[in-house]
């Protein structure tokens, strides 16, 4: 289980396609990870595979975790957001985020509110019944809180930049500096994916409702 806290952005050093499956192996600057131990990476929970004392990790990436999250768009030398799992002393700063991705956004338009910034993400609508306004929702393993669910964006989106498909959504929040610089939001460009977990204590309530 992870709270949504990025530790620290790690770098893709080597990348290993086959047609079913992407080996990765990343320097994450963690010198102490033991081999099984699970690691959030932009937000998808992986299993470390042969750790080094000198932080370096690798990673093994099935079809299933291709086909659901946007970890086949990485890229050698490409940063990444990493949390290591929390243990039973640690602060939840964020909420409970357990890297099981739902499904991929994409990032859509970007306005400067002083020093923040009020992004906008186009979301599958079958996650919407799973959110709400000031509620919790991890982007890129980033716990992040929703300020707004629209059926249309309220900002002006290029068609360049934009490729959602009819039943998608509109989600904004406001990213505060700290973590635009300090995780990988700052990187992203219009159009491109991310990874999209929705509130698990939602799923489990619709699913008690639905067998009451």
């Amino acid at each position: 289980m992870f709270s949504g806290i990025i530790e620290t952005m790690g770098q893709i050093i080597r990348l290993e396609r086959s047609t079913h499956s992407l080996t990765l192996e990343v320097q994450t600057g963690f010198y102490d990870v033991c081999e099984g131990e699970s690691i959030a990476l932009n937000g998808v929970c992986l299993t470390a595979i042969t750790p080094t004392t000198q932080g370096v990790v690798r990673f093994f990436v099935s079809s299933e975790t291709l086909a659901r999250t946007s970890l086949n768009q990485l890229e050698v030398s490409k940063r990444v957001n990493l949390e290591r799992a929390v243990t039973p002393s640690t602060r939840l700063s964020g909420h409970i985020v357990q890297g099981h991705v739902d499904g991929v956004a994409q990032f859509v338009a970007c306005v400067e509110i002083g020093e923040a910034k009020k992004v906008t993400f186009a979301v599958p609508r079958h996650l919407r019944r799973y959110m709400v306004e000031k509620g919790s929702i991890a982007l890129e393993g980033i716990s992040l809180t929703i300020n707004d669910i629209t059926d249309e964006s309220t900002c002006e989106i290029s068609s360049e930049n934009n490729n959602q498909k009819n039943d998608d959504i509109y989600i904004t929040l406001m990213i505060i500096p700290h973590t635009w610089e300090q995780t990988t939001l700052g990187e992203l460009r219009l159009g491109d994916r991310v990874n999209i977990e929705v509130d698990v204590i939602a799923k489990y309530v619709e699913v008690q409702c639905q067998y009451k």
